[in-house]
């Protein structure tokens, strides 16, 4: 072979080989988040297989979530339905209460209001609803800001759920005493008044019928609870891990999503705007002035914020893990409130699909 044939083929061969290497160094595409159509039961899935979850673990997760009262149970990762299960006579169309898990549905439509330009959250409230909302002095109710609501950090008085005039009675000031409080539905009544529409039409048409949702709200006690099937909760959840975005329709701006899903006062690091918040340095729990040091779940990941009601009703959102976990359902254990030892028990399970 000549001495320029012999150089053209190496020629040929490095450029071959650095075509090659290119194509191998090129990262894959990542997949987008999916987002089911608004309408029709449609909504892609992904198998456990295709994600190399340990699909051994799966049955006893089952098993587990049967046992404990479980309804209906769904986990989404990046928008598709990886598990859908029903259990104790649910199924994919049956309605079932949000309890205080719906209390996020009110933080993101106190947002809308104020993205809206409707509301400002650092304003008191009496500037919607009118003064004499509370039995406190008039120099106290004045305090109390929307955010406050938000926060649970009205300073009035949380000895009963009760939230007529004469029950809501001074404390505290307003900022300076964290407590889980019903009062926040008076948020509901603020975003009705600045809208000049009744809470339901708004919630309808700034938020439910935009991302497919099902479900109305129903009056309980001095209560406003929501009712949907499971996959419209898990609608929501998927919302509020992309953000506040659906699609490319922006129905949350993402300012007010940070702010909600982050530490929103110095007193209670696991709660925002109506969310908890999992792997803060220590956190209060409903029904208590005790601040409990560690992660609220700590079986669960750091960066998971959630939505949690009574009787084990849930919204687990875990953006490292492209996660939303949802579970309604019968109380799983006697304990009542938002949180138990249900969720340290579920969150070993599901730990065990992936790691």
């Amino acid at each position: 072979m000549s001495k320029s044939l012999l150089l053209l083929f190496v020629a040929v061969f490095c450029i071959n080989c650095s075509s090659d290497n290119k194509e191998s160094d090129t990262p894959p595409t990542e997949e987008p988040l999916y987002f089911p159509p608004l309408t029709g039961t449609t909504w892609k899935t992904k198998s456990v297989e295709s994600l190399d979850w340990n699909k051994a673990a799966v049955q006893p997760l089952l098993d587990y979530l049967k046992l404990k009262n479980t309804k209906g149970f769904i986990i989404l990762v990046n928008g598709q339905i990886v598990m859908e299960n029903y259990f104790n006579g649910h199924d994919a169309a049956t309605n079932w209460y949000w309890a205080s898990a719906g209390k996020t549905l009110t933080s993101a439509m106190t947002g809308i209001a104020q993205q809206e330009n409707l509301i400002n959250i650092n304003n008191k409230v009496s500037q919607y609803i009118g003064t004499g909302w509370t039995s406190t002095p008039i120099d106290k109710e004045n305090l109390i800001t929307c955010k406050n609501l938000l926060t649970m950090t009205s300073g009035l008085n949380d000895a009963t759920d009760d939230v007529t005039p004469s029950a809501l009675t001074y404390t505290a000031d307003a900022g300076t005493r964290w407590a889980y409080h019903n009062v926040y539905v008076k948020l509901q009544d603020v975003v009705a008044a600045a809208s000049r529409q009744t809470w339901s039409a708004y919630f309808n048409t700034k938020l439910r019928d935009k991302i497919g949702m099902d479900g109305s709200w129903f009056a309980s006690g001095n209560n406003s609870v929501y009712y949907s099937t499971t996959r419209s909760m898990a609608r929501f959840g998927l919302l509020m891990y992309n953000k506040g975005k659906w699609n490319d329709d922006v129905i949350l701006n993402e300012s007010y999503f940070n702010e909600a899903t982050n530490t929103s006062q110095n007193i209670n690091l696991g709660y925002g705007y109506l969310w908890w918040l999992n792997g803060k340095a220590s956190y209060h729990l409903p029904q208590s002035q005790a601040s409990f040091q560690g992660s609220i779940i700590p079986t669960g990941p750091n960066d998971m914020f959630m939505a949690l009601g009574k009787n084990d009703q849930k919204i687990y959102i875990v953006p490292s893990k492209k996660m939303v976990v949802i579970r309604m359902g019968e109380a799983a254990d006697n304990v009542n409130l938002a949180l138990s030892d249900f969720d340290k028990t579920l969150w070993t399970k599901i730990n065990a699909l992936y790691q």
